[in-house]
């Protein structure tokens, strides 16, 4: 990527935000690379290294804002553009959506949102001639987009077709639009803390919810955030952090947690007090895991290897095996939208072969008597439900141990009528949207007689 591309001190105030945001929008719509692997680690977009921290998340906000309501953009712009947005400039697009979202939706005056997408197309050769299309369309969506967003609010346009077709089917109707309509809304912080909930909570201005995780409005830079220095807590959605406690008392038993990395379910057994093997096939990712235990001074054992193939350690199986299998991560879309864009139906298919031999995997590991919690962060009944019915039905040795409202604070609508685990994005309620909803979860506690 050419050095022009990044910010230079005599820029225009926010111009190398929108620049490095358009940038990670092509990466994602035409490039097919993660939000996350743009964002951090050895593939991060370099000029993020340039950005000041207010600057760095106006970026994450922008890209997470138009990928969100990429449907409800797509749909306005064609009302708006004679044409359709130009093919032959991905620029051109990026500017218009970057314009389009900052006016409809977030906090930018419109004049501002309109001059610096102009700036953006000026600057890049192919979309320079493009200039006039861009201050012309977004001038008119300034007057024009807001009725024609509220036109189609009902129509759910940013949940892809099959996707949404797919949780009607699941869910119903009613539920899977109120799905939809979570999702559109930014998500808050959620972090498992060490201990006293109710006393971190007040730190970080945020609330103790029926879980334990504290959610937090909070915005900015993680790493500055009172406790996180000193290793008292991680974050981790309220959802994510229910299945490692369906094992109950963990307290000096040896438990596997195949597929680890980052390190969220690790770092909740190992302060419980097990014994704690973590297994991943990736360094990269088994790397910051062990980061993420140093910050917090716990331990585990490590483990780089795939977790389908490894045959254990001498000594016997396993008082517990936690998989947290790789999926489609659909229950994942309201903070990480981008993984609705990136997703195909067919994914399902191989996903679900490798979570089927996960599961092989772990029941071997296990021994008599012992505990295997499945559960994956996808919404789709193939890479949750279906899989623990075939698993059921071909190893006789391994029974459902139903999970109870009252080990997930109560809460009966995420306990399933088999008593298993399935949270959705429109659980868990509140009068502010910004502090409602939950990542969609599905977990199963099995146990082997």
């Amino acid at each position: 990527m050419p050095a022009s591309r990044f910010a230079v001190p005599s820029e225009v105030p926010g111009l190398a935000a929108r620049r490095i945001a358009a940038d990670i929008l092509d990466g994602v719509l035409h490039k097919h690379r993660t939000l996350d692997d743009q964002l951090d680690g050895a593939g991060a977009h370099p000029g993020l290294k340039t950005l000041a921290d207010r600057d760095r998340a106006l970026m994450r906000r922008l890209v997470a804002t138009i990928l969100r309501r990429l449907g409800s953009l797509g749909h306005l712009l064609s009302r708006l553009l004679d044409r359709g947005i130009p093919t032959d400039a991905p620029r051109a697009q990026s500017a218009l959506l970057i314009g389009a979202a900052q006016i409809l939706w977030m906090d930018v005056p419109d004049h501002a949102a309109v001059d610096l997408s102009v700036r953006l197309v000026q600057s890049d050769r192919r979309a320079a001639k493009y200039a006039g299309l861009v201050n012309a369309v977004l001038r008119r969506c300034a007057r024009e987009g807001q009725p024609l967003i509220d036109e189609i609010k009902s129509q759910n346009l940013d949940i892809p077709p099959w996707l949404l077709a797919r949780w009607i089917a699941a869910y119903g109707e009613t539920t899977a639009r109120e799905m939809a309509l979570a999702i559109g809304h930014e998500p808050s912080l959620d972090i498992t803390v060490k201990s006293d909930a109710a006393q971190w909570a007040s730190r970080l201005h945020g609330e103790a919810l029926p879980t334990g995780s504290v959610r937090t409005l909070l915005q900015g830079s993680v790493t500055m955030l009172p406790g996180f220095t000193d290793g008292q807590w991680w974050v981790q959605d309220a959802a994510a952090a229910l299945p490692a406690r369906l094992f109950g008392d963990v307290a000096g038993k040896a438990i596997v947690d195949l597929c680890a990395a980052p390190g969220g379910k690790t770092a909740q057994l190992a302060q419980a007090g097990a014994h704690v093997t973590a297994v991943d096939r990736s360094p990269a990712r088994m790397a910051r895991l062990r980061d993420n235990l140093a910050r917090l001074s716990l331990h585990a054992d490590e483990v780089v290897t795939d977790a389908a193939e490894w045959p254990g350690q001498s000594g016997g199986g396993f008082d517990g095996v936690l998989v947290d299998a790789p999926c489609t991560s659909t229950g994942t879309i309201r903070r990480h939208p981008d993984v609705a864009w990136l997703r195909q139906e067919n994914d399902i298919i191989a996903l679900a072969t490798l979570q089927k031999r996960l599961l092989q995997r772990a029941v071997a590991l296990l021994k008599r008597g012992g505990t295997l919690v499945y559960c994956t962060c996808s919404l789709e009944p193939e890479e949750g439900e279906q899989a623990i019915v075939s698993l059921l039905a071909a190893e006789p040795d391994m029974r459902r141990m139903p999970i109870e409202a009252g080990e997930v604070a109560g809460l009966e609508e995420i306990v399933t009528a088999d008593g298993d685990l399935r949270t959705l994005p429109c659980h868990l309620p509140h009068a502010d949207p910004r502090l409602a909803g939950l990542d969609g979860f599905y977990a199963a506690r099995l146990v082997k007689s």
